[in-house]
């Protein structure tokens, strides 16, 4: 269920910018919105275009939390695991996504569904714990809650 790569997809990218290195950054950006993480055909084109090593790209693009080099899922669910939310249960949550969709931090389901990013702050303390898929935001989540909000997403793809 992976996204098919296209070359002519990734030259469309880099050729919407100068062939800069101040440019790469924004480029890797457009690769993650349109891949949901970079490939590595499109690092490899990228380092051609810009005339410069695959490795500074790569030294970028594992800097830099917001960008991924492995392919996520269509969702990305990410839970906060701040201190207001790691208080109120967000192990709880997190080995509550585990056993329902078989995945732990930082992974994807094998159909490509969902991925799962614990991150430090979601800056809505008094809703904790919460819980965001994609940019929907849900607070004050429970075990008893938790299956509901995915099934809706799983839902959503058999809908289509």
């Amino acid at each position: 269920m992976r996204m098919q790569i296209s070359m002519d997809e990734i030259s469309a990218i880099l050729q919407q910018y100068p062939k800069e290195q101040r440019y790469c950054l924004a480029i890797m950006q457009d690769m993650q919105r349109r891949y949901n993480y970079i490939p590595r055909e499109g690092m490899e084109a990228l380092a051609d275009y810009l005339g410069c090593p695959l490795s500074s790209l790569y030294s970028m693009a594992t800097f830099y939390k917001a960008l991924s080099l492995k392919p996520k899922g269509k969702h990305i669910i990410k839970l906060c695991d701040g201190t207001a939310c790691h208080i109120r249960g967000a192990s709880t949550l997190c080995d509550g996504v585990r056993r329902i969709l078989g995945i732990g931090a930082d992974e994807t389901t094998d159909d490509g569904l969902f991925s799962l990013e614990l991150v430090n702050c979601l800056g809505s303390c008094a809703l904790a714990p919460v819980l965001v898929v994609d940019d929907t935001y849900y607070g004050k989540m429970t075990m008893e809650k938790l299956p509901g909000v995915l099934d809706q997403y799983r839902e959503e793809v058999t809908a289509q």
